[in-house]
């Protein structure tokens, strides 16, 4: 059977919530009190910066949106409705330990699930990140403590980009953000996108079982220990 991967679909969480409970999860699987997690869900509209990010790449905040500087890499992202944000919490033992072949491998995962729809993306020489032809879908910037991952990506599926023109997307002068609605120029959902990313992400690190935790989808504004009552240890 191999490694198992449990998968928690959270809904919409507000960023300081799901940051507690990644600092939680990370713990745990720290002290291998759980098995390899990866969180998916989506944020209300928030604006955050890597731990050496340039505040100056904020070109313009609008009113009531929050900037959360926090302990990934990487410049400054949007994230919002419409986005699909995962954090895996996994331990990368032997030789996956190599934070280059970490990146490749969450590029590869969306560039996998995005072909399910059609979309042909790839990856930009000396940039972290998925593409479609010179406009931006996909954000990686992770953080990791002791071999264990935390922080994630971010896709753009059905996201309102007018929030990107407020930054400088990734400190990338001129990227031009795109979603997967713009390109299929259709409506497309989280739900459906969130399946195919979880398939890839479980094919892509060659986890052999897959367990998903399914109670609480969709609940708002918890608190880290109220993330639904999943059994995480």
């Amino acid at each position: 059977m191999g490694r198992t991967l449990r998968v928690a679909s959270l809904g919409i969480v507000d960023y300081d919530a799901a940051l507690g409970l990644q600092t939680e999860l990370l713990e745990a699987r720290i002290a291998d009190e759980i098995e390899d997690t990866l969180l998916l869900l989506e944020h209300p509209h928030v604006f955050t910066l890597g731990r050496g990010a340039d505040e100056r790449f904020i070109v313009a905040k609008p009113d009531a949106v929050p900037i959360r500087r926090v302990s990934r890499g990487g410049q400054v992202t949007y994230h919002g409705p419409g986005q699909l944000v995962g954090y895996p919490i996994l331990k990368l033992d032997g030789r996956a330990r190599d934070v280059s072949k970490y990146l490749r491998s969450l590029e590869q995962a969306m560039i996998e699930a995005l072909a399910n729809f059609g979309i042909e993306a790839n990856r930009r020489e000396g940039l972290t990140g998925v593409w479609v032809g010179a406009r931006k879908i996909g954000s990686i910037g992770v953080g990791i403590r002791r071999w264990v991952t935390y922080h994630g990506f971010a896709l753009n599926v059905s996201t309102d980009l007018s929030f990107f023109d407020s930054i400088v997307p990734c400190g990338i002068e001129g990227c031009e953000m795109t979603s997967m609605a713009a390109l299929k120029n259709r409506e497309v959902s989280i739900d459906e996108f969130r399946i195919a990313m979880r398939d890839s992400f479980q094919r892509v690190f060659g986890y052999g079982s897959m367990i998903e935790m399914k109670e609480g989808n969709g609940r708002r504004d918890p608190k880290p220990h109220e993330v639904s009552g999943f059994p995480w240890r």
